[in-house]
């Protein structure tokens, strides 16, 4: 994880550079253009031991096994805390709205880029059945967003978390299709980083298990961070000037 995370820093300073070097700029905002589709930085994952793929079922839904639901089921518990920390710019949640690829829906689904974690029907073989987690974007510490993924899978794993028991899918259709009354049983993802941070607050625990994450570092993250969505939210936004420059 941290050599994947030292990956994902290494290709944003190549990317940045790369441009800069040919008189152009590079951004990894999720959302640098109003009304188009924005920038995610999807997270795949899955599971060997001893070489052998644990996240691998012939029998289970999408070929998927035990664990790897389990696992599924943590994230997806914990996802609108993880969202502090894998989408942790108030430009994030800008891009996790409906009509744009984003995901917006808490669920899991094979092919559905509607839900929060999606599996992907390529994968064949059983060394590479796996799910992506699709909500994360690079305005992310790497290391923080990794890190804290894996924690919430494994609170999954620890706790058998069942995603399907908990009503979170599989939801194998176009949700934007469901009568009103079904899509108001759908929950969905933060809408802003304060309702992140918020979340993050009140549901840490998996996250501090064997002092991965110091409940001091998510203190100081939280408060630094409610600090930026204030200081963002004084500044006047282009988009004001154009609706009430005139009135």
């Amino acid at each position: 994880m941290v050599k994947m995370a030292d990956a994902t820093m290494m290709i944003k300073y190549i990317i940045h550079n790369t441009a800069l070097k040919h008189g152009k700029s590079a951004t990894f905002m999720p959302k640098p253009i109003y009304g188009e589709a924005g920038s995610g930085m999807h997270v795949h994952m899955l599971l060997l031991k001893g070489g052998q793929p644990v996240f691998s079922d012939d029998n289970g839904y999408s070929h998927l096994s035990e664990t790897a639901h389990y696992f599924m089921g943590g994230l997806l518990k914990h996802i609108a805390s993880l969202c502090a920390l894998t989408n942790p710019s108030t430009n994030s949640f800008k891009r996790l709205v409906p009509g744009f690829e984003a995901p917006v829906t808490v669920g899991y689904a094979t092919s559905n880029r509607s839900a929060v974690i999606r599996i992907p029907a390529y994968a064949k073989s059983p060394d590479k059945r796996r799910f992506e987690l699709r909500n994360p974007d690079a305005t992310c510490n790497p290391y923080f967003c990794y890190a804290a993924i894996l924690m919430a899978g494994l609170d999954g794993v620890k706790n058998k978390i069942d995603p399907h028991a908990n009503g979170w899918g599989p939801y194998d259709m176009n949700p934007y299709t469901l009568p009103e009354e079904e899509k108001a049983k759908l929950k969905g993802l933060p809408v802003c980083l304060e309702d992140a941070l918020d979340a993050l607050e009140a549901d840490h625990d998996y996250l501090t298990a064997g002092g991965v994450f110091p409940e001091e570092l998510l203190a100081t993250f939280i408060k630094n961070k409610r600090q930026e969505c204030r200081q963002m939210a004084a500044i006047p936004h282009p988009a004001e000037f154009d609706r009430y420059y005139n009135l």
